[in-house]
């Protein structure tokens, strides 16, 4: 934002253990200098070792009753201070909302910008986002929902060519799910692989919807990111647009983005605006989204309910997103909309490579030319940012040798599970 408003003390709250919680203690600590409880079940490498963040153990945070007796633990250990609280997954993000609204366990300290569990439901329950789309007229891939609470017919099919995408409807059922194979996102063949994928789904324990997608051509050079904050009336007041150039690839991560150049779209920030309109949204809202190089139109995949697991990239091309949620809920308040005009949306942003992966990956699998041409400009400028090494203050010498094993370990994960050559 233009101006930092005046703000009381106060902690932030993040439950998550992953690069998105560390992302998010990264930049509370450079909008405020001040350091981050994370709530999370294990201390992973991430956010071990940290300068940033108090580690702070919880069983299981996505249950709402274990993981409300933590937060109050949380606020006793520090009377009279304000709390915000966030979430670094789609998981601890509803568990969070229930906290809230079903529990009378957080007092008038705690600001949890959230929406409520209804309209959560509604935007990232992928079905519930298509069926928005296709109403609101906003682009979107062809798709087929399968309801597995009953068999799966053998006369099931789709309207579109093999291959196709398969991907859970509903994340937090998903994760409980277990057989051998299992991805975040499955590419199928054919009619054969998509009836047996489904009935092994099935047979693990999840009866909720598949979202069986038509397969838009390309590989990640061909995905894009838009990450928009809402003010109480549900107008985008920033907005914040990317172009990844390289997704992991491990199965249990894949599709989430490593490298990301910034940039604006304004057409597609009013389409997002719909959407948000629409919902009644709130705060941050994450989309996945690709090109789509047969018709030259940008698709929307989903609706996250929060900043992204690669949220850095926002604080990368320039504009510290927590500032946002601070200056709306704990500052004067956001810039004033004279009555009768729309807000002006900030969305300019200094080009800028974020990646958590070796630059030399993102150069060896940046192969379109534009997208080619787009990054030997950012290399060239220098604006380069990974999450993972803060200069002056990450100083302890094993999270350093963390991080620079996780650069080498990307090497050889990519080498091992990324040919987009056998995906064209």
């Amino acid at each position: 934002m233009s101006a930092q408003n005046s703000v009381p003390a106060f902690v932030p709250v993040v439950v998550g253990g992953d690069i998105g919680a560390y992302s998010l203690a990264r930049a509370f600590h450079e909008a405020y200098g001040i350091r981050s409880v994370v709530i999370s079940r294990l201390e992973g490498w991430h956010i071990s070792r940290s300068a940033l963040i108090e580690n702070v153990r919880c069983t299981d945070p996505f249950d709402p009753a274990q993981l409300a007796p933590v937060l109050q633990s949380v606020a006793a250990a520090r009377p009279g201070v304000r709390l915000m609280l966030l979430g670094s997954a789609d998981a601890t993000v509803k568990a969070i909302i229930r906290v809230r609204d079903e529990m009378d366990v957080l007092d008038e300290r705690w600001v949890v910008p959230y929406v409520d569990l209804a309209t959560f439901r509604a935007a990232t329950e992928k079905q519930n986002f298509t069926e928005l789309c296709e109403r609101l007229g906003v682009d979107h891939p062809r798709t087929r929902i399968v309801d597995l609470s009953a068999e799966v017919s053998d006369d099931l099919d789709v309207p579109f060519a093999y291959p196709v995408i398969a991907k859970p409807a509903e994340v937090s059922e998903w994760k409980k799910a277990q057989f051998p194979g299992k991805q975040k996102v499955h590419t199928v063949g054919s009619r054969e692989e998509l009836l047996a994928l489904l009935r092994t789904i099935r047979e693990a324990g999840y009866r909720e919807s598949i979202i069986v997608q038509d397969r838009i051509p390309g590989d990640d050079q061909n995905m894009r990111i838009l990450t928009c904050y809402c003010d109480a009336a549900s107008r985008v007041r920033f907005a914040s647009w990317g172009r990844t150039l390289l997704e992991e690839h491990t199965p249990g991560a894949l599709g989430n983005p490593a490298a990301i150049i910034t940039g604006v779209n304004e057409e597609m920030v009013a389409q997002a605006q719909k959407l948000c309109k629409e919902l009644g949204w709130v705060g941050y809202a994450n989309f996945d989204l690709k090109y789509d190089p047969r018709d030259g139109r940008t698709k929307f995949f989903e609706l996250n309910p929060r900043l992204g697991r690669s949220n850095y990239y926002v604080t990368a091309g320039g504009h510290n997103p927590v500032r946002w949620y601070v200056d709306e809920h704990l500052g004067g308040g956001l810039p004033a909309v004279p009555a009768g005009e729309a807000p002006e949306i900030v969305q300019h942003q200094e080009e800028t490579l974020y990646t958590v992966v070796p630059v030399a990956l993102v150069k060896k699998y940046t192969t379109l030319p534009e997208a080619k041409e787009q990054l030997r400009r950012v290399l060239k400028s220098g604006r380069v940012r990974n999450p993972l090494f803060y200069r002056g203050v990450e100083k302890d010498p094993k999270r350093l040798g963390y991080s620079v094993a996780a650069m080498v370990n990307y090497v050889r994960k990519f080498r091992r599970h990324y040919h987009p050559e056998a995906q064209a």
